[in-house]
């Protein structure tokens, strides 16, 4: 992958013009998608089955981020539809059942995401069944109960049949390199990616999974690569002395489970900004679905660019070609490092789609919110949307699992899944 000094440059300016273009406040082209009214039915239902939702996937079924991101996808999307056909402003996801507008809005959305999760997880139907039955029950019985359980019914069964055969829990495609800049399998655990298919998976939105490429890491031997060695060897190491305390929170708090933890920051911006439940569902929809395809896309080109992980990296460096880079066979990262390619960052392709779709739903950057880790039992604090993106390019880095150029890279994948929603999907119907 050599290259000359004159290319690297000029790959390196279309990066920093692409992160630019991640963090600023309204990117170009990205119209306001939708504002919280705050008069209409309250949000409970959406919140709870969110909630229910990572229970099955995360606590339960134990899905990894990479396969979790599509089953909230569903999940959400199904109830999107559901409470959208009752509402009609908006173009339907899939379909837009028949509805004269009184069926129960909350009713519809519990039976959407009850039924995906059960065709999702069938030995969880007894718990999520329960569940069901105590949402349904804090509503009043009639037809509009029963219009909105049949309206949630139809959404979730058409979810289902085009989700089937899609490409979930395909062959793997896991490729094991032996030269200097190719993956292998990483200490303590030698683990090899359980979802290397996410990237064959048929997207729910993009035309196909390889429709944005980046521009692939930078030659072993250019300035740039030694940078992003030097800046991970020193800051992601486990003994670092360069990184910060509030690095190192950073670093831990972010590496809870990717997807669980931005659907609790979700819950806690739609509570804070009063959304109302036509605006929640709506919300969940656009930011789960973009970033099940940012993860898609960032999986499909994990798997193109096969790219070492910085500890093999720098435990190899005397065998990368380059004179800045130096060998440390004992190098170990504050965090485990992943079981798959580093390039580019799946927490930054997907951090990438939701913030840039946050911005476009909100039609600003300015909301501040905050979230609790599982991971590191801290609660932090973002004043913008864009703070979180930017912090989380850092923090993998400060956990020494990453490079910066696939944090980079991975968030421009998710600006552009982020910009193709709003460009083609989710919109007021005039």
């Amino acid at each position: 992958m050599a290259t000359s000094i004159a290319t690297e440059l000029r790959r390196s300016s279309r990066r920093l013009a692409a992160l630019a273009a991640v963090l600023a406040l309204g990117a170009a082209g990205v119209a306001p998608a939708g504002l919280a009214t705050a008069t209409g039915d309250p949000a409970d239902a959406v919140i709870d089955w969110n909630v229910n939702a990572t229970t099955a996937i995360v606590t339960v079924a134990k899905q990894p981020p990479a396969s979790a991101v599509l089953s909230y996808a569903m999940v959400q999307g199904a109830v999107y539809d559901a409470v959208n056909a009752i509402d009609g402003r908006h173009q339907p996801y899939l379909v837009a059942p028949a509805s004269d507008g009184s069926e129960s809005k909350a009713a519809a959305a519990a039976s959407a995401a009850h039924d995906v999760l059960v065709g999702l997880f069938p030995a969880q139907a007894a718990t999520l069944d329960t569940q069901l039955a105590a949402s349904l029950a804090a509503i009043p019985d009639g037809t509009p109960k029963n219009g909105g359980v049949a309206i949630g019914q139809a959404t979730a069964f058409a979810m289902i049949t085009a989700r089937t055969n899609d490409g979930r829990f395909g062959p793997s495609v896991v490729v094991i390199g032996t030269d200097p800049g190719q993956w292998r399998p990483t200490p303590p655990a030698f683990a090899v990616d359980p979802a290397s298919w996410v990237g064959n998976v048929k997207p729910f939105l993009l035309p196909r999974g390889d429709f944005f490429r980046s521009d692939g890491p930078n030659a072993l031997t250019s300035a740039a690569y030694a940078a992003d060695f030097n800046e991970v060897k020193s800051l992601g190491s486990a003994t670092s002395t360069t990184r910060t305390p509030d690095q190192t929170d950073a670093a831990i708090w972010w590496q809870d489970h990717g997807v669980a933890l931005w659907n609790r920051m979700l819950r806690n911006i739609i509570i804070g900004q009063g959304l109302d439940i036509v605006d929640a569902a709506r919300l969940l929809a656009m930011t789960d679905l973009a970033g099940a395809d940012a993860l898609i896309s960032c999986w499909n080109d994990k798997y193109f660019w096969n790219f070492w992980r910085p500890i093999t990296a720098i435990r190899l460096a005397d065998t990368d070609g380059n004179p800045a880079t130096v060998a440390d066979p004992t190098w170990t990262p504050l965090l485990a490092t992943p079981a798959f390619p580093d390039h580019p960052s799946g927490h930054s392709c997907v951090s990438g789609a939701i913030v840039n779709t946050l911005q476009a739903f909100f039609g600003t950057d300015k909301i501040a919110f905050d979230a609790f880790s599982n991971n590191s039992h801290t609660t932090r604090t973002f004043a913008r949307f864009s703070d979180a993106l930017k912090e989380v390019l850092g923090a993998r880095i400060w956990g020494g699992i990453h490079f910066r150029t696939a944090d980079v890279q991975g968030s421009v994948i998710g600006l552009k899944v982020s910009h193709y929603l709003v460009k083609h999907a989710f919109a007021p119907i005039q």
